[in-house]
C-alpha cells in the first residue's frame, strides 16, 4: 500500500501544526508540541536534539500492537493490510525545531504536513505505555522491597487504572535502572491525568532560585516557576533590620512574550472547562490561603514592614475576594427574552476576554494580587501578573498555592521587573485588559499607552481622603478612629486618612489626639507590642513616628502630594504648639515632633468644599450626631466612598468599590460586579427554530408584517 498517493489519506481531516511560540525551556516547548499534537491526533518524537541549542521533532506515526494470533476467518491481504497499517513508521514529513536564542527556546514549522490519517485511540499508541518519572521512581523502589513485575504493575494501576504497561515494559525499566538510566520519556499530553502526579514530583525537588541566598524570586510561565534570564536583580530589603530578604529579577521581554504566549495557550482549554469546576479550584485556593496564612503574614512583614496585624488583615482582605470568586456563576448569568418575533429568541451571555495582565502597587502584597486574579481566572480569563517589585514574596506564594489548588499551566503567569515589563504588557496585542493600582506618576503613561493600543483598563490611583470632625461628634470614637485611619499601615495605603478638617472649635481635640499619638507603639512589625512599623525607603532609619501637621493651606506641597506615610495633616490657622513622642524600640529610643497648629473651618460648608476643591479625594467621611449634617455632606461631597462616623475603607468584594476621578480611570471598577463586568465581554444570540417543510422559504415578516429584518440593524 503506498501511503503517499493513496486516496484513502488525500479524504482524511487535515491536522494541524502547533502554533510557533516561545518557551523558557527545552522540556515546555516539547510539552506544547505534544500536547497540540493529541488534539489534532497525532504523536511527536524526538528525531535530533543538541540538550542545550535545538531539537527537532517529527511524528511518531506508531499504530496499533497487532494482535499475534490470526482470526480464522481473516484473508492473507486483509492480514496483509494490517500488519502494513499496524507498523510503526515514522516517515511521516511533518517537522518543528526548536531552537535556543538569548536564553528562550523558539518554535519554528519546518514542515506541518502530514501523510497519513489522524489516531483514532491515541491510548493504543506505544508512547501511551510509557512509564512516568515518579513511577519510575516507584518501580525502583518496590524492586529493591523485592516485588514482582506482575506486583508492581498492580500497585501502580491502583493509582493509575488507566496505565496500559505489560510487565515487559516493567522489565525494561528494570534494565535501565540496572545501567543507572532511570530517564524514561513521558509524553504526558497523552495522560493528562497524570499531570497532578508529575507536578507533584517536581515539588520535592528543590528549585535553583531557592537555592541561592539570598534567593532570587522566579518568573511562573507556563505552569513552571523558572529562574528569569536576565543576569540584573533588585534586592528586596527588610525596612525594620536593613538584611536582604531576596532578589528580584528585572526580566526580559523576550520572558513576557513567553508568558503571553503560554496564557495565550491555556486560554482556549481553560474557557471551556465548566465554570463549576473553575469555581471547585477557587474552594480549593481558598483553603490552601488559610492553611498558609501565617507563612503570608510574615512574608508581608519581612518585606513590607507593616506588623503582623496589618499583614494578616491584608491577607484576610484578599481572602474575601477568593471566597467571592467562588460564587461567581451567579454574578455571569446573562438574559433571555423568548419570542421578540415570531419564532424568534434573543439571548445574551457573558465571555472571558482571554488573556487579561494586573499590574500591583506595594501597599497591600496580598490583597491587590487576589484584587485581579481569581475573578479574572473563574471567568475564564488566563491571567499575567505583573507584581510590585519592593513586595514580591507574598504574590509569589499565592501563585503556588494556586497551582496547588489545581489551576492549569499556563492560566496564571508570573513576570517580575519595572517600567520595562509594564510597557511590554501595555504593548502586546494579545493582552486584552490590564489592572492597576499604583501611584498618580505612574498611572497617566500606562493608562494612555494602554489606550492607545485598544485594550480595556481600569486604574486606581493614591489619593488624597479628609475626614470632617463636627464639634459635636463622639470625642473618643473619633479620636480613635482618627488615629487608625491615618497611622495604620504607617499609613501606606490608597485609603489612608491623610487630612482632618475641623469645623468649629479645636479645644476639645488638642491634648487628646497628641495623647492618642503618644500611646502608638513603634517597632519592628514582628513585635508583638507594635502598632506602627518601619517605612520602606528611609535606608537610614527605616522608622518615623506619628506625624501630625496642622496650619495645613491647600497650597502647601503636603496637601497637593501624597505623603504615604504615617503623617496627618489638619487644616487649622491657630499658632504653633510643639510636642515631644517618645517611641520604644527594643531597648532605643526614637523621638519624633508632633507640630499642632490649631484652628478651625467656620461651617461644614466651607469643610465640603475645601474636600471637593481638591482634585485627587477619593473619599471623605464626617463625624457628628447630627443626621441633618451627616445628610448634607452625604449629598454634597463630592467623591466617591463616603463614611459617616466611620473612616473610609476599602468595601467587601460583593459590594461595588468606586473612586472620583482623577482616582479611578477606566469605566468598570474591579469590585462586586463591576469586576465580572471587566473580565467579561457580552454576546448576544438570536435565534430562529421552525419545524417547516424542506421546500417552503422561511418567512421574512411575522404574523403582523413585522420586517424580522429588523433585528438584524
Amino acid at each position: 500500500m503506498d501511503f503517499q498517493s493513496s486516496s484513502e489519506f488525500n479524504d482524511a481531516p487535515q491536522m494541524l501544526p502547533p502554533p510557533p511560540g516561545t518557551f523558557v525551556d527545552r522540556e515546555e516547548l516539547i510539552q506544547h508540541v505534544g500536547d497540540f499534537a493529541v488534539s489534532q491526533g497525532y504523536v511527536v518524537t524526538i528525531k535530533q536534539s543538541k540538550r542545550d541549542r535545538v531539537v527537532v521533532l517529527g511524528c511518531d506515526r506508531g499504530g496499533v500492537y497487532r494482535n499475534r494470533r490470526k482470526p480464522v476467518d481473516e484473508s492473507s491481504a486483509e492480514s496483509l493490510r494490517r500488519r502494513k497499517t499496524g507498523s510503526r513508521l515514522t516517515n511521516c514529513p511533518f517537522e518543528a525545531v526548536g531552537k535556543k536564542d538569548d536564553g528562550l527556546w523558539k518554535l519554528s514549522i519546518k514542515n506541518g504536513a502530514h501523510n497519513h490519517e489522524p489516531l483514532k485511540d491515541l491510548s493504543e499508541h506505544p508512547s501511551a505505555r510509557r512509564f512516568t518519572e515518579r513511577e519510575v521512581l516507584l518501580i525502583k523502589e518496590m524492586t529493591e522491597a523485592g516485588l514482582k513485575p506482575r506486583q508492581i504493575l498492580k500497585r501502580l494501576r491502583q493509582s493509575n487504572p488507566e496505565l496500559l504497561s505489560t510487565p515487559k515494559h516493567v522489565y525494561n525499566v528494570k534494565a535501565k535502572l540496572r545501567q543507572g538510566n532511570v530517564t524514561v520519556r513521558n509524553f504526558k499530553s497523552l495522560r493528562p491525568q497524570k499531570t497532578a502526579v508529575r507536578n507533584n514530583y517536581q515539588s520535592v525537588m528543590e528549585p535553583s532560585w531557592r537555592q541561592r541566598n539570598p534567593p532570587r524570586v522566579p518568573n511562573l510561565i507556563g505552569g513552571r516557576f523558572v529562574d528569569s534570564k536576565s543576569l540584573t536583580s533588585i534586592d528586596v530589603v527588610n525596612p525594620a533590620t536593613q538584611l536582604i530578604v531576596s532578589q528580584v529579577p528585572l526580566s526580559t521581554n523576550e520572558e513576557v512574550r513567553a508568558a503571553v504566549f503560554a496564557a495565550k495557550r491555556a486560554f482556549s482549554s481553560w474557557r471551556n472547562t465548566p465554570v463549576t469546576n473553575r469555581q471547585r479550584i477557587m474552594f480549593k485556593f481558598q483553603e490552601l490561603i488559610r492553611r498558609d496564612m501565617d507563612k503570608l503574614a510574615m512574608e508581608i512583614t519581612s518585606e513590607h514592614g507593616k506588623t503582623l496585624t496589618d499583614a494578616y488583615n491584608d491577607v484576610l482582605r484578599g481572602l474575601e475576594i477568593v471566597e467571592h470568586a467562588c460564587g461567581v456563576a451567579t454574578l455571569q448569568i446573562g438574559e433571555f427574552v423568548s419570542n421578540i418575533s415570531n419564532g424568534v429568541d434573543t439571548y445574551s451571555i457573558r465571555e472571558p476576554l482571554g488573556v487579561c495582565a494586573g499590574i500591583c502597587s506595594f501597599d497591600f502584597p496580598a490583597m491587590t494580587p487576589l484584587w485581579m486574579f481569581p475573578i479574572a481566572v473563574t471567568c475564564g480569563n488566563t491571567f499575567i501578573l505583573k507584581p510590585s517589585e519592593k513586595v514580591p514574596g507574598a504574590a509569589v506564594i499565592l501563585a503556588e498555592l494556586a497551582v496547588e489548588a489545581g489551576l492549569p499551566n499556563g492560566v496564571l503567569n508570573i513576570v517580575h521587573g519595572t517600567d520595562d515589563i509594564i510597557n511590554a504588557i501595555c504593548d502586546d496585542d494579545d493582552v486584552k485588559a490590564i489592572a492597576l493600582v499604583g501611584p498618580n506618576s505612574d498611572v497617566a503613561d500606562i493608562y494612555s499607552r494602554a489606550s492607545a493600543k485598544g485594550k480595556r483598563i481600569q486604574c486606581n490611583i493614591g489619593a488624597k481622603n479628609h475626614a470632617v470632625v463636627m464639634p459635636d461628634a463622639s470625642i473618643d470614637a473619633t479620636l480613635s478612629a482618627l488615629v487608625a485611619a491615618g497611622f495604620g499601615g504607617a499609613g501606606q495605603k490608597c485609603m489612608a486618612l491623610t487630612t482632618v478638617v475641623y469645623v468649629g472649635s479645636i479645644t476639645p481635640w488638642e491634648d487628646k489626639l497628641v495623647e492618642h499619638a503618644k500611646a502608638i507603639k513603634v517597632n519592628a512589625g514582628t513585635e508583638s507590642n507594635a502598632d506602627l512599623g518601619p517605612v520602606p525607603g528611609y535606608e537610614n532609619g527605616n522608622f518615623i513616628g506619628p506625624t501630625i501637621l496642622s496650619d495645613v493651606t491647600v497650597n502647601m506641597e503636603c496637601y497637593k502630594e501624597d505623603v504615604f506615610g504615617p503623617v496627618l495633616l489638619c487644616m487649622q490657622v491657630l499658632p504653633l504648639i510643639s510636642f515631644s513622642v517618645g517611641s520604644h524600640i527594643s531597648k532605643l529610643v526614637f523621638v519624633v515632633k508632633l507640630h499642632i497648629f490649631v484652628s478651625q473651618a467656620e461651617s461644614i460648608d466651607e469643610a465640603i468644599e475645601i474636600v471637593n476643591r481638591n482634585r485627587r479625594g477619593s473619599g471623605a467621611s464626617i463625624f457628628t450626631t447630627s443626621a441633618v449634617a451627616a445628610r448634607k455632606f452625604q449629598i454634597e461631597i463630592a467623591v466617591g466612598q463616603v463614611g459617616i462616623n466611620v473612616p473610609i475603607s476599602v468595601q467587601p468584594p460583593f459590594t461595588l468599590f468606586t473612586s472620583s476621578k482623577p482616582c479611578f480611570a477606566g469605566d468598570l471598577n474591579c469590585d462586586g460586579k463591576g469586576g465580572i463586568h471587566f473580565y467579561t465581554q457580552i454576546k448576544t444570540v438570536t435565534q430562529q427554530w421552525k419545524d417547516l417543510p424542506g421546500n417552503v422559504e422561511t418567512p421574512t415578516s411575522n404574523s403582523n408584517g413585522e420586517s424580522l429584518q429588523l433585528l438584524n440593524s
